[in-house]
C-alpha cells in the first residue's frame, strides 16, 4: 500500500510539473516579465524537464515492481504536455510552434526513458540471480 501511495504521489507530482512547465516554456527575454534581452526565448522550462522528470521516474522506479508503475510519472507528464498543449484552457493551444516545444519533449521523455530502460536492466538482472 506504502508503494502505491508513494507511485501515486510521483505520478501528482509530474503532473503538476507538466503544467508548470507548459505555462513557463513561451517565456521570452522581453522586459514583461523578464529583462529584456532582444526578445530572446527563455526556455526555462526545459531545463526544469530535463532535471525532473527523470528524477521522479527514478523516484518511482524504487518503488515500483513492474516497468509501468516505474514509467506512470512519465506518462502522466507526456499526457498532460499533449493534452494541454493542444486542448488547453478554454480551447486555446499552449504549445509553441518552434523549437521550444521540440526541446521540451525531448529534454523531458529522453532522460526519462533512460530511466526506466535502467530500472528495466536492474530487473532482468535480478531475475538471472
Amino acid at each position: 500500500m506504502r508503494d502505491r501511495l508513494a507511485i501515486a504521489a510521483f505520478v501528482v507530482q509530474a503532473f503538476v510539473l507538466a503544467v508548470l512547465e507548459l505555462f513557463f516554456l513561451p517565456l521570452r527575454l522581453d522586459g514583461t516579465l523578464l529583462p529584456k534581452v532582444a526578445d530572446y526565448p527563455f526556455p526555462v522550462a526545459v531545463l526544469v524537464a530535463i532535471i525532473t522528470t527523470p528524477l521522479l521516474v527514478m523516484g518511482a522506479a524504487s518503488y515500483a515492481r513492474r516497468p509501468l508503475a516505474a514509467a506512470a510519472p512519465l506518462l502522466v507528464w507526456l499526457v498532460t504536455l499533449l493534452v494541454l498543449g493542444v486542448f488547453g484552457p478554454g480551447g486555446d493551444a499552449m504549445l509553441v510552434n518552434d523549437w521550444r516545444t521540440l526541446l521540451l519533449f525531448a529534454g523531458g521523455m529522453l532522460p526519462s526513458a533512460v530511466a526506466v530502460g535502467a530500472f528495466m536492466g536492474r530487473q532482468a538482472r535480478a531475475g538471472d540471480q
